[in-house]
This record gives C-alpha cells, sequence and structure tokens, in this order.
C-alpha cells in the first residue's frame, strides 16, 4: 500500500472520530426528545437519551433560573421546568448586555449558544429582547436545517466510513464536504442573522431600522450591547476541516502516484 493511502486513511478516522463524538452520537441520541418534553411525554424519553444529555451537558451554561441542583440532571431539569437545551456541543455563541441587567444576576450577560440541531442558554430570555425590537423568536430560523441535521450527519459519517475502505476518486471528491462544514456553517448561520435582522415586525416596543445583526466580533442593537463568537463547536468543525483536507491530498497523491507507477510498467 502506497504510504499516503494509509495517511488518508488515518486523516479520515480522525476527522470522523471528532464529527462523531462532537456532533452526530449526540443529536442522533438526543433526536425528538425535546419534543416529547414539550408535549408532555417525559415518559417516552430513553434513559440512554438523558444519560448521553447529562454526559454532555456537564460544566455547560444554565439559565440563571436553573436551581443549582438539576443542571446537570434531566430528570431535574424536567421537574423543574427548567429550560433545556440540545446535547451536541455548540458551535457558536452569542450574548446580549444591558443596563437592566446586572452583572450580579447575569453574569454572562444573556448568551445563547448555536448548535447544529438548536439552541441553548437562555433562550426564552433572548425571545423575549428580540420581541422588544419586533424580531422573531429564533425558533422561525434554521427548520430545515435543523430537520436534516441527524440524518445528514450520518450520510457524512457514512461518506467517510467508504472513503477509508475505498480508494476512489468519487469518494475522494465527496470527502470536500466535511472541508467545507465551517464554512458552510457560517453562511447559513449569517443568512438568518440577516433574515432576523430583515424582517421586523411592527409589534416591537422599539422601533429601529432594518439592520445585519453582528457575524462575529462586539456590535449594538438598541440599548443592548452584542457579543458573537465562535465557541467549542466551531473549532470541533475546523479540526474535522483540516483532516478531511489532508485525507483528501494524501489520498489524491497516493492516487496519482499509482496510476503513474502502473502506467510506467
Amino acid at each position: 500500500m502506497h504510504p499516503s493511502f494509509l495517511k488518508a486513511k488515518i486523516f479520515a478516522f480522525l476527522a470522523l472520530v471528532i464529527l462523531t463524538v462532537s456532533f452526530t452520537f449526540p443529536m442522533v441520541a438526543f433526536h425528538g426528545v425535546l419534543n416529547k418534553i414539550n408535549q408532555d411525554k417525559v415518559d417516552q424519553v430513553a434513559p440512554f437519551s438523558k444519560a448521553v444529555w447529562n454526559l454532555y451537558n456537564k460544566g455547560r451554561y444554565k439559565s440563571v433560573a436553573t436551581p443549582k441542583e438539576a443542571r446537570n440532571n434531566l430528570d431535574k431539569m424536567i421537574d423543574t421546568s427548567s429550560e433545556i437545551g440540545v446535547a451536541s456541543l455548540p458551535i457558536w455563541a452569542v450574548s446580549l448586555e444591558a443596563p437592566n441587567y446586572p452583572k450580579e444576576a447575569f453574569p454572562q450577560g444573556i448568551p445563547v449558544y448555536f448548535h447544529f440541531d438548536g439552541y441553548s442558554g437562555e433562550v426564552h430570555e433572548m425571545d423575549t429582547i428580540n420581541h422588544y425590537v419586533g424580531m422573531d423568536p429564533m425558533w422561525r430560523g434554521g427548520h430545515f436545517e435543523r430537520a436534516i441535521g441527524p440524518y445528514a450527519l450520518l450520510a457524512l459519517s457514512l461518506v467517510m466510513i467508504l472513503f477509508i475502505i475505498y480508494d476512489n476518486k468519487f469518494l475522494n471528491l465527496l470527502m470536500l464536504i466535511p472541508v467545507s462544514l465551517p464554512f458552510l456553517f457560517v453562511a447559513d448561520y449569517s443568512y438568518w442573522l440577516y433574515w432576523f435582522g430583515h424582517n421586523l415586525h411592527d409589534w416591537g416596543a422599539f422601533k429601529i431600522k432594518p439592520f445585519m445583526p453582528t457575524v462575529f466580533g462586539d456590535g449594538k442593537i438598541a440599548q443592548f450591547t452584542t457579543h458573537s463568537y465562535p465557541t467549542i463547536g466551531f473549532y470541533a468543525l475546523v479540526a474535522i476541516s483540516i483532516f478531511s483536507l489532508l485525507a483528501f491530498f494524501a489520498k489524491q497523491k497516493a492516487m496519482n502516484e499509482t496510476q503513474e507507477e502502473n502506467k510506467s510498467n
């Protein structure tokens, strides 16, 4: 075997592991759980799903309204009617600061974390703030993305597995999909920010002109200071992208050199 074939398989395997651990596994394990909770069908939530949520949410931000003893236990979160986010790694973090949200009560401002399959953080409070400026609640955006997320990542995982097993030009080209994941997320995230900022309603207490919310960095909306930055899940996407790109080039090199050797023989 050409040494670059082996390198390609190792790089692809590392990308697959990061994708699975960070996103695919928790998304699939927790898929549909929030709907069951919201529909008061808690008895239908599998213990496995609860265990996965508990594992992935250790140390993560929980709403300030959540009792401390409930913050890492899904059963207690449900019992206390606390705000529950999804299990997968958060990719982007947005927070708002304003004089009426003192640091003593809200040390991190009003943070919301965006995931492939939903949100976490102070989602209810953020929607309340958005309502004041005539903006739709966050659930109005990304319906399609959240619906297909688990299936798309499962399909992508299959592509990566086939890439590891078979040496094929078409499969090699498909490895450019995981390479593009960070860019696809930022593009989709930016689109929805634009959509929300340019589809304001008259119900807002503050009348502001349509605007483009800050994608990256610090900004200002009415009396609110905004912060928008990548978080742990985005860096996982970057790692997946880099390993996938290395796998692509390693296999491309191996196939080209193998083809030249066969011609010379």
